[in-house]
């Protein structure tokens, strides 16, 4: 028989609980921000509140071998730059398991998500010229910003035996433009095609001709003859003429001539980089892309990210900068050397090679000798800024590919619907156990309850913190896994009470009963809990998507539920047991077992000492 456990202080335990809550509610109010609803508002999922999610998965065309982790890693970070390139904000990237990356939206519906996935292109593109980029200012008085070009640098070049020679980018992947000691002069515009178009796909032909008749046919040809980019300020009437540019969409703007996205400065960077994935992804055309507050005219790509074949960050021993080491492939290091020499060699002022990731310039290094061997990108880089750059040249040599596994969006209105659904489901099972209990425990119906408002309150606040310190969003699943806890905790009481009426059943008082049911009852309920995690455990590490979530809430309830086990109900218990209303068969729902004579003592035999049924 379990033996009894040494006089305990119920007051101990209650106080640890309550300092627990205390703690738990000081960081869900003052580590939150704005109006009382923002602090207390958990994370909710897509499906509780409606919005986009998306799923991809990666795919090694190299072979069977699944991708890596960086390589996983890298391809989050473009497809968030890819995500925030169209435009939305508060999208959510994340990797998911081992090759599977999950875009969401929360809140709002977006299909353009749905199309985030294509891969990848990387392009290294001559610079044929560069302007300021308007879309921030009014272009009709833009000519100082039109006249001006990007800062850079101007560090010499690190001759090797391999060959290898550095290279500066005039703008840093940050996003700022890097240090220099004096501006480079503008470079003139290369000379495009005036009077016809290249020509281009059927798809893309209809499409220009619909823009075509939106601008005005006087206008396209006239925009189309421009040989450089124009200065409102120096032709005003211009401003006004071309005014239509400024109501086309990027989707619009990405089937126009690359001459007209370049010389008409109502074209900004902003619709540049919010065109369709792929817009400029044909190699053999020339491209319009933008760096930081800089549009650039670019060549045909001659070397394409598949002829990388590594790219990584360091500091230079010389002069201890970051700086970005490139290499690339045999027959990629051919054409590299053939498109340094070439840019090298321009009469122009610029002498750069542009790094292009879809449709935006993550650098745009000047090229200070022909390079035959490996290339080295220095500037004035931060560690992350040179580890950022390196992992964007890198990802263009990963044969990674993505298949949408599942897009869905779910309206802001279907979202609440589970949303009470969920709530209603939760009530309903709550409301169902108190009733039951009350029913058959009568009194220790009230602890059942009291437990399961902790219990409540315990898990509101851990979803808050949860939502803030790992994002955890709680979703329809996760509702379920926390009404299935509510079976568990309900099994624990069963467990807790059905001991105390053996023991008093054996001929023990309700005081020296609590006690000794709690041995009897503790490694039970530990058990089944430590099972119930062991299989929260497994399901959230072998799943993915909703099931992982309901894996999550069940092993964060049954937590709690163990905490409020130990801390509250057992101290609660004893309490109760040093009360009249406990020594009430009717109140306490412990039925005719109190109506028999109880001892202290343990009995030597039950069937000795138990008195004669009436």
């Amino acid at each position: 028989m379990a033996q009894p456990q040494a006089p305990m202080r119920p007051s101990r335990q209650l106080a640890v609980l309550a300092a627990i809550f205390i703690v738990l509610a000081a960081l869900v109010w003052f580590g939150g921000s704005g109006g009382w609803r923002n602090r207390l508002e958990p994370k909710l999922g897509l499906d509780l509140i409606g919005g986009t999610t998306v799923t991809l998965q990666a795919q090694n065309l190299e072979g069977n071998k699944p991708p890596t982790q960086d390589q996983m890693e890298t391809a989050r970070r473009i497809i968030d730059q890819r995500v925030n390139g169209l435009g939305v904000a508060e999208a959510e990237v994340v990797v998911e398991g081992s090759n599977n990356i999950v875009v969401s939206l929360p809140g709002k519906s977006d299909d353009r998500l749905k199309q985030i996935g294509q891969t990848a292109e990387l392009r290294f593109r001559m610079v044929l010229g560069q302007t300021g980029d308007t879309g921030a200012t009014d272009p009709s008085a833009s000519a100082s910003a039109s006249a001006s070009a990007p800062a850079s640098t101007g560090a010499s070049a690190t001759p090797s035996a391999t060959g290898s020679a550095a290279a500066t980018p005039s703008a840093t992947p940050s996003g700022s433009a890097a240090p220099s000691a004096s501006a480079s002069a503008p470079a003139a515009a290369a000379p495009t095609p005036s009077g016809s178009e290249a020509a281009v796909a059927p798809d893309i032909a209809t499409q220009r001709a619909a823009v075509q008749k939106k601008l005005g046919q006087d206008v396209w040809a006239a925009a189309l003859a421009e040989q450089a980019p124009v200065d409102f300020s120096q032709a005003p009437d211009k401003a006004e003429g071309y005014a239509g540019f400024k109501d086309l969409t990027p989707a619009e703007v990405a089937v126009l001539p690359a001459s007209m996205q370049y010389n008409i400065p109502y074209v900004t960077c902003d619709k540049l980089n919010h065109r369709p994935v792929g817009s400029i992804s044909k190699a053999e055309d020339q491209a319009v892309a933008c760096g930081p507050g800089v549009k650039y005219q670019l060549d045909a790509a001659k070397v394409l990210g598949t002829d990388v074949s590594s790219a990584d960050s360091g500091i230079n021993s010389q002069n201890g900068q970051w700086t970005v080491n490139l290499s690339f492939h045999s027959a990629g290091q051919n054409r590299w050397t053939d498109l340094t020499r070439v840019a090298y060699n321009n009469g122009q002022d610029s002498k750069q090679v542009a790094v292009v990731l879809d449709n935006e310039v993550v650098s745009a290094p000047t090229i200070q000798n022909v390079i035959p061997g490996d290339a080295e990108i220095s500037g004035t880089f931060t560690k992350s800024e040179a580890q950022l750059l390196a992992s964007q040249l890198q990802y263009g040599a990963l044969p990674l590919s993505f298949t949408s596994q599942d897009a869905q969006s779910i309206s802001a209105t279907l979202g609440s619907s589970h949303l009470e659904a969920g709530l209603l489901a939760a009530g309903i099972g709550m409301l169902l156990v108190v009733l039951y209990s009350f029913f058959y425990y009568r009194l220790l119906g009230a602890v059942i309850m009291l437990s399961l408002v902790l219990s409540g309150l315990l898990v509101f606040m851990a979803l808050i913190l949860l939502g803030r310190g790992i994002g955890f969003t709680l979703s329809l699943a996760g509702f379920a896994g926390f009404i299935v806890s509510l079976g568990v905790a309900a099994d624990s009481f069963v467990i807790y009470f059905e001991r105390l009426k053996d023991e008093i059943h054996e001929g023990r008082s309700p005081r020296s009963a609590v006690p000794r049911a709690w041995v009897r009852a503790r490694r039970t309920i530990i058990s089944a809990n430590t099972i119930t995690l062991m299989a929260a455990a497994i399901l959230y590490f072998v799943s993915i998507g909703s099931v992982k979530g309901f894996a999550f809430a069940l092993g964060v309830a049954t937590i709690l539920d163990l905490v409020v086990v130990f801390l509250f109900r057992h101290p609660i218990m004893t309490l109760f047991a040093r009360s009249k209303a406990f020594l009430s068969p009717r109140v306490s729902g412990l039925g005719r077992v109190l109506d028999r004579p109880t001892t202290d003592a343990a009995p030597t035999s039950t069937r000795r000492n138990r008195p004669k049924e009436a």
